[in-house]
Protein backbone atom coordinates (compact mmCIF):
# COMPACT_ATOMS: atom_id res chain seq x y z
CA UNK A 1 0.00 0.00 0.00
CA UNK A 2 1.30 3.31 -0.59
CA UNK A 3 2.51 5.15 2.50
CA UNK A 4 0.18 8.55 2.72
CA UNK A 5 2.32 11.80 2.52
CA UNK A 6 1.70 14.66 5.15
CA UNK A 7 0.59 17.76 3.16
CA UNK A 8 3.10 20.78 3.06
CA UNK A 9 2.79 23.44 5.93
CA UNK A 10 1.55 26.17 4.81
CA UNK A 11 1.80 28.70 7.20
CA UNK A 12 1.37 32.76 7.81
CA UNK A 13 2.13 36.02 9.37
CA UNK A 14 -0.82 38.63 9.15
CA UNK A 15 0.46 42.16 10.96
CA UNK A 16 -2.30 45.21 11.09
CA UNK A 17 -0.57 48.42 9.49
CA UNK A 18 -2.15 50.61 12.26
CA UNK A 19 1.58 51.08 13.89
CA UNK A 20 4.48 50.08 13.32
CA UNK A 21 6.16 46.75 14.62
CA UNK A 22 6.46 45.79 18.56
CA UNK A 23 7.91 43.24 20.27
CA UNK A 24 5.09 40.92 20.38
CA UNK A 25 4.89 40.86 16.65
CA UNK A 26 8.36 39.93 16.48
CA UNK A 27 8.01 37.19 18.53
CA UNK A 28 4.60 36.06 16.73
CA UNK A 29 6.72 36.48 13.79
CA UNK A 30 9.65 34.65 14.53
CA UNK A 31 7.00 31.64 16.00
CA UNK A 32 5.31 31.60 13.15
CA UNK A 33 8.31 31.71 10.86
CA UNK A 34 9.96 29.10 12.44
CA UNK A 35 7.73 26.39 12.95
CA UNK A 36 6.57 26.78 9.37
CA UNK A 37 10.34 26.76 7.70
CA UNK A 38 11.30 23.71 10.41
CA UNK A 39 8.80 21.12 8.64
CA UNK A 40 10.09 22.01 5.01
CA UNK A 41 6.80 24.32 5.12
CA UNK A 42 6.14 27.61 3.21
CA UNK A 43 5.82 31.14 5.39
CA UNK A 44 3.26 33.83 4.05
CA UNK A 45 3.11 36.89 4.54
CA UNK A 46 -0.41 38.88 4.49
CA UNK A 47 -1.08 42.98 5.25
CA UNK A 48 -4.46 42.91 7.17
CA UNK A 49 -5.01 46.30 6.11
CA UNK A 50 -9.26 45.43 5.82
CA UNK A 51 -9.95 48.53 8.49
CA UNK A 52 -8.93 51.35 6.54
CA UNK A 53 -10.35 53.83 8.81
CA UNK A 54 -7.53 52.53 11.35
CA UNK A 55 -4.29 52.18 9.07
CA UNK A 56 -2.00 54.37 8.93
CA UNK A 57 -0.43 55.55 5.67
CA UNK A 58 3.49 54.05 5.44
CA UNK A 59 3.06 51.55 7.78
CA UNK A 60 2.75 48.79 6.26
CA UNK A 61 5.82 49.51 3.79
CA UNK A 62 7.89 50.04 7.04
CA UNK A 63 6.54 46.70 8.17
CA UNK A 64 7.73 44.46 4.88
CA UNK A 65 11.37 46.74 5.16
CA UNK A 66 11.69 46.08 8.71
CA UNK A 67 10.63 41.85 8.44
CA UNK A 68 13.46 41.81 5.02
CA UNK A 69 16.34 43.88 7.75
CA UNK A 70 15.43 41.16 9.94
CA UNK A 71 16.38 38.57 7.74
CA UNK A 72 12.30 36.83 7.24
CA UNK A 73 11.97 35.56 3.66
CA UNK A 74 8.35 34.79 2.52
CA UNK A 75 6.98 32.69 -0.26
CA UNK A 76 5.03 33.97 -3.14
CA UNK A 77 3.46 38.09 -3.19
CA UNK A 78 1.88 39.51 -0.05
CA UNK A 79 -1.63 39.42 0.41
CA UNK A 80 -3.45 42.56 1.08
CA UNK A 81 -7.03 42.36 2.09
CA UNK A 82 -7.96 45.50 1.19
CA UNK A 83 -7.83 43.94 -2.45
CA UNK A 84 -9.60 41.28 -1.57
CA UNK A 85 -13.40 42.44 -1.33
CA UNK A 86 -14.85 40.31 -4.00
CA UNK A 87 -13.81 36.78 -2.67
CA UNK A 88 -15.14 38.02 0.90
CA UNK A 89 -18.38 39.02 -0.76
CA UNK A 90 -18.63 35.75 -2.23
CA UNK A 91 -18.33 34.10 0.90
CA UNK A 92 -20.72 36.01 2.20
CA UNK A 93 -23.27 35.36 -0.60
CA UNK A 94 -22.59 31.21 0.18
CA UNK A 95 -23.55 32.48 3.93
CA UNK A 96 -26.88 34.22 2.99
CA UNK A 97 -27.76 31.63 0.76
CA UNK A 98 -27.57 28.95 3.57
CA UNK A 99 -29.38 31.23 5.74
CA UNK A 100 -26.70 31.59 8.03
CA UNK A 101 -26.25 35.41 8.33
CA UNK A 102 -29.13 37.45 9.18
CA UNK A 103 -29.33 41.53 8.77
CA UNK A 104 -28.94 43.56 12.08
CA UNK A 105 -30.31 46.88 12.86
CA UNK A 106 -29.37 47.35 15.95
CA UNK A 107 -26.40 49.76 17.30
CA UNK A 108 -23.81 48.95 19.80
CA UNK A 109 -25.18 51.42 21.97
CA UNK A 110 -28.51 50.15 21.61
CA UNK A 111 -27.23 46.61 22.70
CA UNK A 112 -25.19 47.78 26.21
CA UNK A 113 -27.95 48.99 27.33
CA UNK A 114 -30.17 45.86 26.96
CA UNK A 115 -27.63 43.44 27.22
CA UNK A 116 -28.64 41.64 30.41
CA UNK A 117 -25.19 38.99 30.37
CA UNK A 118 -23.00 39.50 33.59
CA UNK A 119 -20.22 39.40 31.23
CA UNK A 120 -18.60 40.85 27.84
CA UNK A 121 -17.05 38.88 24.73
CA UNK A 122 -14.99 40.51 22.95
CA UNK A 123 -16.99 42.79 20.96
CA UNK A 124 -19.29 43.82 23.65
CA UNK A 125 -21.54 42.70 25.21
CA UNK A 126 -23.38 39.51 24.19
CA UNK A 127 -25.88 40.35 21.40
CA UNK A 128 -29.31 39.30 22.49
CA UNK A 129 -30.71 37.89 19.17
CA UNK A 130 -32.99 40.77 18.27
CA UNK A 131 -32.77 40.68 14.87
CA UNK A 132 -32.37 36.99 14.63
CA UNK A 133 -35.51 36.28 13.22
CA UNK A 134 -36.33 39.36 11.06
CA UNK A 135 -35.54 43.02 11.29
CA UNK A 136 -38.00 44.46 13.96
CA UNK A 137 -40.92 47.39 12.03
CA UNK A 138 -39.21 50.22 11.49
CA UNK A 139 -35.86 49.19 11.27
CA UNK A 140 -32.96 48.98 8.79
CA UNK A 141 -30.35 46.88 8.28
CA UNK A 142 -26.50 48.11 9.68
CA UNK A 143 -24.60 45.18 9.98
CA UNK A 144 -24.94 41.46 9.21
CA UNK A 145 -24.52 38.57 11.82
CA UNK A 146 -23.73 34.89 11.50
CA UNK A 147 -25.92 32.61 13.78
CA UNK A 148 -23.93 30.43 16.42
CA UNK A 149 -25.48 27.79 18.61
CA UNK A 150 -24.95 26.61 22.34
CA UNK A 151 -22.84 23.66 21.32
CA UNK A 152 -19.37 24.42 22.19
CA UNK A 153 -16.69 24.80 19.94
CA UNK A 154 -13.38 22.97 21.01
CA UNK A 155 -9.89 22.57 19.41
CA UNK A 156 -6.75 21.36 20.09
CA UNK A 157 -4.13 23.92 20.33
CA UNK A 158 -0.61 23.17 19.82
CA UNK A 159 0.74 24.70 22.81
CA UNK A 160 -2.71 25.43 25.54
CA UNK A 161 -4.51 21.97 24.84
CA UNK A 162 -7.53 21.62 24.35
CA UNK A 163 -9.74 24.95 24.25
CA UNK A 164 -13.86 25.06 24.07
CA UNK A 165 -16.06 28.12 24.10
CA UNK A 166 -19.66 28.28 23.78
CA UNK A 167 -20.47 31.13 21.27
CA UNK A 168 -23.67 31.69 22.38
CA UNK A 169 -22.87 32.58 25.98
CA UNK A 170 -20.08 34.46 25.44
CA UNK A 171 -20.92 36.87 22.58
CA UNK A 172 -23.85 35.87 20.63
CA UNK A 173 -24.44 35.64 17.00
CA UNK A 174 -21.46 38.15 15.80
CA UNK A 175 -20.87 40.29 12.99
CA UNK A 176 -18.98 39.53 9.64
CA UNK A 177 -20.45 42.43 7.87
CA UNK A 178 -20.19 45.90 9.69
CA UNK A 179 -22.22 49.13 9.99
CA UNK A 180 -19.83 51.09 8.17
CA UNK A 181 -19.79 48.95 4.93
CA UNK A 182 -16.35 46.79 5.65
CA UNK A 183 -16.12 43.45 6.17
CA UNK A 184 -15.21 42.17 9.83
CA UNK A 185 -11.93 40.55 10.79
CA UNK A 186 -13.83 37.33 11.27
CA UNK A 187 -14.63 36.62 7.53
CA UNK A 188 -11.62 38.09 6.13
CA UNK A 189 -9.58 36.06 7.92
CA UNK A 190 -11.26 32.55 7.11
CA UNK A 191 -11.55 33.66 3.96
CA UNK A 192 -7.95 34.61 3.31
CA UNK A 193 -6.49 31.42 5.34
CA UNK A 194 -8.52 28.74 3.16
CA UNK A 195 -7.83 30.27 -0.10
CA UNK A 196 -4.09 30.68 0.25
CA UNK A 197 -3.78 27.05 1.59
CA UNK A 198 -2.98 27.80 4.94
CA UNK A 199 -3.38 25.13 7.59
CA UNK A 200 -1.00 26.30 10.02
CA UNK A 201 -2.13 29.12 11.98
CA UNK A 202 0.31 30.64 14.63
CA UNK A 203 -0.60 34.04 16.45
CA UNK A 204 -0.58 35.59 20.19
CA UNK A 205 -2.91 34.16 22.82
CA UNK A 206 -4.85 37.64 23.01
CA UNK A 207 -6.69 36.18 19.84
CA UNK A 208 -7.54 32.65 21.04
CA UNK A 209 -10.85 33.79 21.86
CA UNK A 210 -11.02 34.69 18.22
CA UNK A 211 -10.38 30.73 16.91
CA UNK A 212 -13.81 29.55 17.66
CA UNK A 213 -15.43 32.16 16.29
CA UNK A 214 -13.39 31.65 13.05
CA UNK A 215 -13.88 27.53 13.39
CA UNK A 216 -17.71 28.04 12.76
CA UNK A 217 -17.06 30.00 9.74
CA UNK A 218 -15.02 27.63 8.63
CA UNK A 219 -17.39 24.84 8.56
CA UNK A 220 -20.21 27.38 7.59
CA UNK A 221 -18.07 27.73 4.71
CA UNK A 222 -17.13 24.26 3.98
CA UNK A 223 -13.28 25.16 4.82
CA UNK A 224 -10.72 22.73 6.33
CA UNK A 225 -9.97 23.76 9.65
CA UNK A 226 -5.55 24.41 10.33
CA UNK A 227 -4.06 23.72 13.33
CA UNK A 228 -3.87 26.19 15.72
CA UNK A 229 -0.67 27.52 17.87
CA UNK A 230 -0.94 30.51 20.19
CA UNK A 231 1.90 32.22 21.67
CA UNK A 232 2.56 33.95 25.11
CA UNK A 233 1.77 37.34 25.03
CA UNK A 234 5.20 39.84 25.95
CA UNK A 235 4.48 41.99 28.86
CA UNK A 236 6.56 44.48 30.64
CA UNK A 237 7.93 44.26 34.31
CA UNK A 238 5.47 43.16 36.66
CA UNK A 239 3.65 41.94 34.19
CA UNK A 240 2.57 45.67 33.04
CA UNK A 241 1.97 46.26 29.65
CA UNK A 242 5.21 47.52 27.64
CA UNK A 243 5.50 51.56 26.49
CA UNK A 244 4.84 51.87 22.70
CA UNK A 245 8.99 53.31 22.86
CA UNK A 246 10.29 50.13 24.30
CA UNK A 247 7.79 47.80 22.57
CA UNK A 248 8.28 49.45 18.86
CA UNK A 249 11.05 47.03 16.42
CA UNK A 250 10.23 48.77 13.37
CA UNK A 251 12.28 51.01 11.39
CA UNK A 252 9.58 53.87 11.55
CA UNK A 253 10.35 54.03 15.65
CA UNK A 254 13.66 55.27 14.57
CA UNK A 255 15.10 51.40 15.77
CA UNK A 256 18.10 51.14 14.25
CA UNK A 257 18.04 47.76 12.97
CA UNK A 258 20.89 47.11 11.18
CA UNK A 259 22.80 47.34 14.37
CA UNK A 260 20.34 45.53 17.08
CA UNK A 261 18.26 43.79 14.54
CA UNK A 262 20.04 40.56 15.50
CA UNK A 263 19.96 40.80 19.46
CA UNK A 264 16.30 41.34 18.86
CA UNK A 265 15.87 37.72 16.77
CA UNK A 266 18.73 36.28 19.97
CA UNK A 267 16.46 37.59 22.48
CA UNK A 268 12.98 36.89 20.61
CA UNK A 269 14.04 33.13 20.95
CA UNK A 270 15.34 33.54 24.62
CA UNK A 271 11.59 34.50 25.24
CA UNK A 272 10.23 31.27 23.24
CA UNK A 273 12.14 29.26 25.58
CA UNK A 274 14.70 28.79 23.14
CA UNK A 275 18.47 28.50 24.16
CA UNK A 276 20.65 29.62 21.41
CA UNK A 277 24.41 29.76 22.10
CA UNK A 278 25.74 32.70 23.01
CA UNK A 279 27.76 33.29 19.83
CA UNK A 280 24.85 33.59 17.85
CA UNK A 281 24.39 37.06 19.60
CA UNK A 282 27.56 38.34 17.36
CA UNK A 283 26.02 36.49 14.46
CA UNK A 284 23.92 38.22 11.63
CA UNK A 285 19.90 37.76 11.41
CA UNK A 286 19.84 35.28 8.85
CA UNK A 287 22.93 33.10 10.73
CA UNK A 288 20.25 33.40 13.57
CA UNK A 289 17.12 32.57 11.55
CA UNK A 290 18.71 29.28 10.17
CA UNK A 291 19.82 27.61 13.17
CA UNK A 292 16.69 28.67 14.68
CA UNK A 293 15.13 26.90 12.30
CA UNK A 294 17.24 23.59 12.99
CA UNK A 295 16.46 23.55 16.63
CA UNK A 296 13.61 25.08 17.53
CA UNK A 297 11.78 23.41 19.95
CA UNK A 298 8.15 23.61 20.49
CA UNK A 299 7.92 22.11 23.97
CA UNK A 300 10.13 24.57 25.49
CA UNK A 301 7.55 27.34 24.40
CA UNK A 302 6.22 28.76 27.74
CA UNK A 303 2.43 28.99 28.19
CA UNK A 304 2.20 32.07 30.25
CA UNK A 305 2.87 35.48 29.29
CA UNK A 306 6.32 36.93 30.49
CA UNK A 307 8.65 40.03 30.06
CA UNK A 308 10.49 40.45 27.20
CA UNK A 309 14.51 39.78 27.90
CA UNK A 310 15.73 42.85 26.17
CA UNK A 311 19.61 42.50 25.69
CA UNK A 312 20.21 41.64 28.75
Amino acid sequence: MPTATRPTTIGRFAPSPTGPLHLGSLVTALGSYLLARQGGGQWLLRIEDLDTPRVVPGVADDMLRTLEILGFQWDGEVLWQSRRGAAYAAALGRLLNDDSVYPCGCSRAEIARIATAPHSGDEGPVYPGLCRNGLPPGRSARSVRVRVSDEPICFQDGLLGQVCQDLAATGGDFVVKRADGLFAYQLAVVVDDAESGVNQVVRGADLLSSTPRQIHLQRLLGYAEPYYFHLPLVTGPGGAKLSKRDNAVSLAASRDLEREGHLLLFDSLRFLGQKPPLFLRESSCVEILSWAVAHFSLADVPRMPGPFPLHS
